[in-house]
Formats: C-alpha cells, sequence, structure tokens
C-alpha cells in the first residue's frame, strides 16, 4: 500500500484491508477506555482508530477489550524446551508478539551454529524474534563448554547483523578488571543487555558505562531501585526458575513504569500451561493491587521502548497491529491475537518453512559412570563447603555444614562435550530429597551434566540415563530410571508438543515430589547450580566456585 492509499484509508476514503470493530480500546498514554473500530492495511500496520471504519474482512470484537501484543523482554527460547515453531504457537495463544532472544544456551553447546539457526527461524516466524548476538560463551572460564565465541566471531556477525544487540553481559568481573577480549566485544555493540546480580555502588557504575541498558538479574527492591536511578531498565523477571515479581510490586508505579519490562528469561510448557506467560504476569500483577494502566504499560509499551522498538506497543496510527483483544480486562484473559495484522488462528507457525533442528542432536559425550565416581567420604565432623538453595531465587548460599546434617546431599557436575570428562563433586542443601537421584543436562551455561542423589548408584544410573536419552531431565530410585524427559537437541529442548512436554514435566515434578523435594521446580533450580555468575557457591565441571571472588575453592 502506498502513502496516498494509507491516508485514503485512514479518512475512510477507502475501504481498510482488515477492520476489528467496537472494540473497547486501552489507552495505554491516558489509560482510558474507548469504543471504536481499528482499521488495518495489507501490510499490518495500524491505519485508523474510531468509528465508521469499513474493511474487506471485518472482526466483530464486541465485548472485548483491546490492548497492545505483549512483549518478553528477555528469554532463551532453547530454556522453553520447545521448538521455535512450537514456542509461537504457545506465545501467540497468550498474547504474546514479541520476544527479546538469547540463544546463548545452545551457542554454549554448538557455536555459531545456534547464530545460524536462531537468525534463520526468526526469519521465518509471524511474531517478531529479536536475536541478540551471545557475548559470553562461555560464561567464564572457571568451566568447560562446548564451543567458544571470540570477539573476532561476533564482528563477523554484527556486520551481517547490524540491528541485533549484545546479549546479557555476564562476565562482570571481566568488566571491571578491563578483560581485552570482553571489551573488543563489548565496543561493537550500541546496545548491550546487562546481566549483574548485586551489583552496587561505583562497580555498577562502571559495569554500565559500557553501554548496558537493563538488567533482569535483580532479586531485592534496594538492588532494583539502585539499578532504576542510574539508568538502567529493570526487567522484572518471572520465570520458572527465579521469581521476582513479587520483590518487585513496589517498583510497579506510574512513574516507574516507563523504565520497566516484563521477561521470563527461562519458562518451561507447564508453566505455560498452569500460569500462562506474560498474559499470567499481568493477571498476577493486577490481583496484587498493581494499577491496570501500569501492568499493561509495562508489558508492552516499556518494553518496546527499552527495545528500540517505536513502531508498537500502544494501539494508534502508524504503529504494528500487534493486537490481543481480551474477554477479561482485570484477569487479562486472552480470547483472539493479531500479530503483525493477521489472526494468530490462521497463523502456520512455521510449519514446514523453520530450519531443521536435527544437526544439534547427539552432543552428550562422556563416558558410562558406576556408583565409584560419585562416593565420597568426608570426615563427618569436619566442615565443609556446601551450597544452599534459595526455592524461586537463582541465587545461592555460601554454608559451611557438616556432611552429615540435615538435608545435605552430593551434587556432581560431569563434562559432557567430549573435551576432557571431568568430573567435580561438591554438597548441596535444599532440596530435601529422601530417596532416589535428580540429573540433567540442562545446566548454565555450559550445559554440563548435574546430578544429585541420596546414593551412588542412582547418581550412576541418573547420568547413564541422560547419555543414552542424548539429554533431558531425569529421576531414579532403588535402580530404576522413574521419570524422564528426554531432550535429544542439543540437550536442551524437545521436538515434542508442548502439551506432551507439559505431561511429561508433571509427572517428573511429582516423582520428585514424592522422593521428598519440596522446591517447586527442582530441575529449573539445580540447571542454574553451575551457573558461575550468580553468587555466591556453584559447582563446575572445574569445582566448587566461589563467585564473589570468582575463582575456585
Amino acid at each position: 500500500m502506498n502513502l496516498s492509499e494509507r491516508i485514503a484509508t485512514a479518512r475512510g476514503m477507502r475501504k481498510a484491508h482488515l477492520v476489528v470493530k467496537n472494540a473497547r480500546i486501552f489507552h495505554l498514554t491516558t489509560g482510558e477506555f474507548e469504543l471504536a473500530d481499528i482499521a488495518i492495511d495489507s501490510e499490518g500496520l495500524i491505519v485508523g482508530v474510531g468509528e465508521g471504519y469499513s474493511g474487506d474482512l471485518e472482526l466483530d470484537a464486541t465485548g472485548l477489550t483491546a490492548v497492545p501484543g505483549f512483549i518478553d523482554a528477555h528469554l532463551h527460547l532453547e530454556s522453553t524446551l520447545m521448538t521455535p515453531a512450537e514456542f509461537e504457537r504457545c506465545a501467540l495463544r497468550h498474547g504474546v508478539t514479541t520476544v527479546a532472544c538469547d540463544p546463548h544456551e545452545l551457542a554454549n553447546v554448538v557455536g555459531t551454529d545456534a547464530f545460524d539457526y536462531s537468525f534463520a527461524c526468526a526469519e521465518k516466524l509471524t511474531m517478531t524474534m529479536l536475536v541478540r548476538l551471545s557475548s559470553c560463551v562461555p560464561a567464564t572460564q572457571l568451566e568447560t563448554s562446548g564451543a567458544a565465541i571470540t570477539a573476532d566471531d561476533l564482528a563477523q556477525w554484527h556486520e551481517r547483523h547490524p540491528k541485533a544487540a549484545l546479549a546479557e553481559l555476564m562476565n562482570v568481573p571481566g568488566v571491571l578488571h578491563q578483560d581485552d577480549e570482553l571489551l573488543q566485544k563489548v565496543s561493537l555493540f550500541d546496545h548491550i543487555d546487562g546481566h549483574c546480580p548485586l551489583l552496587s555502588g561505583k562497580d555498577l557504575n562502571a559495569y554500565i558505562s559500557v553501554g548496558v541498558r537493563n538488567d533482569h538479574e535483580c532479586s531485592t527492591l534496594a538492588e532494583a531501585q539502585e539499578k532504576l536511578r542510574r539508568g538502567l531498565q529493570v526487567l522484572i523477571r518471572e520465570g520458572s526458575a527465579a521469581r521476582n515479581l513479587d520483590t518487585m510490586l513496589p517498583l510497579l508505579t506510574i512513574e516507574n513504569s516507563p523504565f520497566l519490562a516484563f521477561c521470563t528469561d527461562d519458562r518451561n510448557p507447564l508453566d505455560f500451561k498452569e500460569l500462562g506467560y506474560i498474559d499470567g504476569i499481568i493477571a498476577q500483577t493486577i490481583a496484587k493491587g498493581v494499577s491496570p494502566l501500569v501492568a499493561y504499560r509495562v508489558a508492552s509499551w516499556s518494553a518496546a521502548r527499552g527495545l528500540g522498538l517505536d513502531d508498537r506497543g500502544i494501539i494508534a496510527p502508524g504503529k504494528r497491529a500487534d493486537i490481543v483483544l481480551l474477554s477479561n480486562f482485570e484477569h487479562c484473559k486472552v480470547a483472539n491475537v493479531l500479530v503483525h495484522g493477521h489472526p494468530a488462528t490462521g497463523i502456520g507457525y512455521g510449519a514446514g518453512v523453520l530450519p531443521n533442528p536435527n544437526p544439534f542432536r547427539n552432543t552428550v559425550h562422556c563416558k558410562e559412570m558406576t556408583a565409584e565416581d560419585f562416593t565420597m567420604a568426608p570426615n563427618p565432623e569436619k566442615s565443609i563447603p556446601v551450597i544452599g538453595v534459595r526455592d524461586g531465587d537463582l541465587v545461592t548460599d555460601f554454608l559451611e555444614l557438616l556432611p552429615t546434617d540435615e538435608d545435605v546431599l552430593p551434587i556432581a557436575v560431569i563434562e559432557r562435550h567430549g573435551k576432557n570428562g571431568n568430573l567435580a563433586r561438591g554438597y548441596v542443601r535444599g532440596f530435601g530429597l529422601k530417596k532416589g537421584a535428580i540429573a540433567s543436562s540442562v545446566g548454565h551455561d555450559s550445559h554440563n551434566l548435574c546430578v544429585i542423589g541420596t546414593n551412588p548408584a542412582d547418581m550412576a544410573l541418573a547420568i547413564n540415563a541422560l547419555r543414552e536419552s542424548q539429554g533431558g531431565f531425569v529421576a531414579t530410585c532403588d535402580g530404576t530410571v522413574t521419570a524422564l524427559v528426554p531432550l535429544p537437541f542439543a540437550g536442551l529442548f524437545s521436538d515434542k508438543p508442548a502439551e506432551t512436554i507439559a505431561t511429561q514435566l508433571l509427572q517428573l515434578r511429582q516423582t520428585v515430589h514424592d522422593y521428598g523435594c519440596n522446591l517447586r521446580e527442582p530441575f529449573l533450580q539445580m540447571a542454574f547450580l553451575p551457573l558461575a555468575v550468580i553468587p555466591h557457591l556453584k559447582l563446575t565441571d572445574l569445582g566448587l566456585v566461589d563467585v564473589d571472588r570468582f575463582e575456585l575453592v
């Protein structure tokens, strides 16, 4: 459509391609409602809002409230456990039309092939998937990853995709100590996403000064308030492993709303089913007393601004027609979704179009384990370093406990990329297992195998089950595999529909809860125990890491 035709359509002198009739529009600019039509052209842009529009196609929105499409401001798509096509199907169902995606989980396993795959998928999806270029592969030198991405690699990819931002800058010590390679990466980009848990004071100033725009790792209100004062956009995270919304509720005010956004970081299909997506976060926020204008603004317009997307986030002429129609405004019940002017029900979700992830099979390479590999005999009267887990929080405590203390369990991380066969052992508290073992090939960010158990035999069985399935989540007890969620693509995601994965996860969760585990999401909690960029004590394949000192214990 040329400009003359667009002007004529906006003035009502020409039929629109599609008109959403009789919608109750919620304006994020003023907080007002307006009963009006929304005229959309053939290119998926809104050309008019008001009464009396007609279209070649018309959608009756009587009784429905129209709001802009929702945005997830920071996501690792691999951590949804779904293929991109399956993720799009689920996301659109929940009104999410734009996501900012960092493929560094896949990149830590297969290198820049993750970029090829992600950009190729993004081009074919109907929703917007903004692919970030991963800054820290590996996240640190304190673990063994499957691949490494250098500054030269990023320079080549940034030349191919100049609009791509630098993904979360996780290596905070590398920034503060002016690591040459890391600063070369940083210097390539104007937009840099942040990752700086508990960083404060002058170190925070130094970190932000290199061009960091946001942070999704705030776990305390004071931390978030300081980062807001220093100009960072705070991404309030409510994922499957880390849940920070309740802590951040006082932050959600009209004054702060332009400088906030929602994100999930990691959200699995079971949470999609039980809690929703960004729609569920909106509903939860409103239910806890936050103004609907703040909740809906943070979920779309504010997020769009932070991502540099001026073409969406409000329902107005000239904006992209990403529109969610709600049957219940306060509870954010999604009735229909338009993405770039197309009803979501008519979208093919990339079927037969997206690249095949089969090249990412067969990535788990480690020896067959025996009970002897996990047999530990510490002095029962001598204190040892123990990783203390907090439910719903990625920050862990550095505890000094006796190995015989209550709920102190062995944990091991096994290098799985076929590079050195490392096996590191330690202890963890907070899982509550009374029997059996659990293991995972999802171990942020290098994704080595991680196992926690009450006895060496079940721990060995769990790791061997992951070798056979080529990745996934597994529970074992008394010499039997009792639950398994296979994740054959890079040991990170599945080829099954979301509903099937959710059913598998539900069975797995129930099994592990029957073992005595009291964590809501034990496998996602376990997945972050090797991540040596989040305080305070972690375990990688190289050993226990004191994250505060950034060195092996």
